[in-house]
């Protein structure tokens, strides 16, 4: 977590509850951020027979990730912190693996699957504390962010034979 803003906050949630909040928040904003990063990276590389709506299909996923990125960011700075941004503090805080193979259209869509999933257990981890701090806010970002991984893995799911 980044050292907090000398601005005082009283929103009606305790600085220990901010803090919780913010540190889940961080790892949201840095998986996402890996996510869109490796959205991108396969929008760019995709081949074969499926290339033109998958290569579609990713670019509308790295675009929405762009923004959800920066909503992320923006309810960090809303709770009085800085919102991380580099490669090294996105490196240590996310659960995401880089991916530096130009796998398959399969295998790419496998492994969009698996990070996604991974970004809505890591929105999951901070309903908690947002919960029990009545922080409806961050409840209503992260409730939009498990729906729209939700349906992006759905998705790409059905781009595989079962």
């Amino acid at each position: 977590m980044l050292t907090q803003q000398a601005v005082p906050i009283n929103i009606g949630i305790s600085e220990t509850d901010r803090k919780n909040i913010v540190q889940g928040l961080e790892k949201l904003l840095a998986d996402s951020y890996m996510l869109y990063l490796k959205t991108l990276y396969f929008h760019w590389n995709v081949t074969g027979p499926m290339f033109q709506p998958l290569h579609d299909v990713f670019e509308g996923q790295y675009q929405e990730l762009l923004l959800a990125v920066d909503d992320i960011a923006e309810r960090i700075r809303s709770l009085g912190y800085p919102a991380p941004g580099t490669f090294q503090q996105f490196n240590r805080l996310t659960s995401i693996t880089e991916d530096s193979s130009v796998p398959d259209t399969d295998t790419m869509i496998q492994i969009l699957v698996q990070d996604h999933e991974t970004v809505i257990r890591t929105a999951r981890e901070v309903t908690s504390v947002s919960e029990r701090a009545s922080d409806v806010a961050t409840l209503d970002l992260i409730t939009k962010r498990i729906e729209v991984h939700e349906k992006t893995a759905w998705m790409l799911r059905s781009f595989l034979k079962p």
